[in-house]
């Protein structure tokens, strides 16, 4: 026999066995069980309700505004910066802010700085309807006198407590964590 033939009669055999493999697979293959075994330690959840989900969605917004708002502030408009943190902050959080504000504008003024950043990610700790513990990582950069024209990179991991009052989500406290 010659070497076409019998690579021809190869290339039947091998595509009727992969014919016969498809048909096998196709009829054990049912729909009505798991498609993979359970692993040890892992459970399914239950969804959220749509309630939940709106409120998961909720805090994680007022939580990176108020982060947003924290992390990017200026020199020449430093008041409109400090006002954007004060409308998401309630109870300590925003009393202790406000006493420091004076200081934070004299000494942003003073090294004319300039600071920048952005929440890459957010996520919630614990929640319930009126309160909840979020974390957020931010990234950005802060210019001032000191750096000159080379901005230093800063990222901070930031805590923070949010309430519930009169159906908006407010932080209640701030906390740098390492």
């Amino acid at each position: 026999m010659n070497r076409v033939a019998i690579n021809v009669c190869l290339y039947v055999v091998v595509m009727v066995a992969a014919a016969l493999l498809v048909v096998a697979a196709v009829r054990v293959h049912d729909d009505s069980g798991p498609t993979s075994l359970p692993v040890k330690g892992v459970a399914e959840l239950d969804e959220a309700s749509a309630t939940e989900q709106q409120r998961y969605t909720d805090i994680l917004a007022a939580a990176s505004k108020e982060a947003t708002a924290f992390v990017n502030i200026r020199y020449d408009t430093a008041q409109q910066s400090i006002d954007a943190v004060m409308a998401g902050a309630t109870g300590d959080f925003r009393d202790q802010y406000a006493q420091a504000t004076d200081a934070l504008i004299t000494l942003l003024q003073d090294n004319k700085s300039i600071r920048t950043g952005e929440v890459i990610w957010a996520g919630v700790v614990a929640q319930d309807p009126d309160s909840a513990t979020v974390i957020l990582a931010t990234t950005g950069t802060v210019k001032n006198n000191q750096t000159g024209d080379n901005p230093k990179a800063e990222n901070y991991r930031i805590q923070m407590q949010l309430v519930s009052e009169e159906g908006r989500w407010l932080t209640s406290d701030l906390q740098f964590v390492p």
